[in-house]
């Protein structure tokens, strides 16, 4: 069998990422939102655009898909799929762990919870499938905004909700936040949407290098960070392993 064409599916990856986009995109904020190397990310825009598959406005030197372009079904990938696909992976994570599980999408700037596995123990809980989470005050809406540039923008555009003395409030504060999720490749909430909980969580990922959710674990903060308020090493390793592996469920050839 042929193998795959990478710059097809990194094409394929731009073209969903500004059909599910709110508005016009520069080339930098969809190499962050991709993980790709700027030349490259220049380099497809400007094929597409020869193309006629994308336009870019002159004065501000943003792209959004062409006007004539129809893409079907270009929404990243449907909910219930992604919850399928991170079934298998989310009862290790939360076996491994002792923590609850969640995993989540965006949907109109909040975290849509679509998986929940319950903390393996005897504590009352509630489930949480189905739940709206503030993107801006949890790991899993972290790692949703570094990752989709123009929710990001849409976001901070209005004002933000404080939900503890610890949410980042400050749409500066939250973009340095953002790029240290793109970088490091994981994020972290400490008690910035729920007193005394905390969480981790980290990017799934389709073709081309498309974010399509996030998954990760929350818990009492003193379980999920050290004496000093960091991620627990241990859980950050257990979280991006989990997400690498769905993450290859979600590409592997012919599924």
């Amino acid at each position: 069998m042929p193998g795959l064409i990478q710059s097809i599916e990194r094409a394929a990856a731009v073209i969903r990422l500004l059909a599910a986009g709110p508005g016009w995109l520069r080339a930098s904020e969809i190499a962050a939102s991709l993980g790709l190397a700027k030349a490259t990310t220049h380099g497809i825009l400007r094929t597409l655009q020869h193309v006629g598959f994308v336009q870019q406005d002159a004065a501000t030197g943003r792209y959004q898909l062409a006007a004539q372009v129809l893409v079907p079904g270009t929404r990243a990938l449907d909910r219930n799929e992604l919850r399928s696909r991170v079934i298998n992976w989310a009862d290790p994570l939360a076996a491994r762990s002792g923590e609850a599980v969640r995993v989540g999408a965006l949907a109109d700037g909040q975290v849509l919870v679509v998986h929940h596995v319950f903390r393996p123990d005897d504590t009352p809980q509630q489930l949480e499938t189905g739940a709206l989470l503030p993107a801006h005050a949890t790991a899993l809406g972290k790692v949703l905004l570094a990752h989709d540039a123009g929710s990001a923008r849409a976001l901070w555009a209005g004002p933000l909700t404080a939900y503890t003395r610890r949410t980042v409030v400050k749409p500066v504060a939250l973009r340095r936040a953002l790029a240290e999720v793109r970088e490091q490749g994981w994020a972290v909430e400490v008690e910035e949407a729920t007193a005394g909980q905390s969480g981790i969580a980290a990017p799934i990922r389709t073709y081309g290098g498309l974010v399509v959710g996030a998954i990760g674990v929350s818990g009492p903060t003193d379980r999920v960070c050290d004496t000093a308020g960091r991620a627990r090493p241990q859980l950050v390793t257990l979280v991006r392993e989990i997400a690498r592996n769905v993450s290859r469920d979600l590409t592997k050839v012919g599924t």
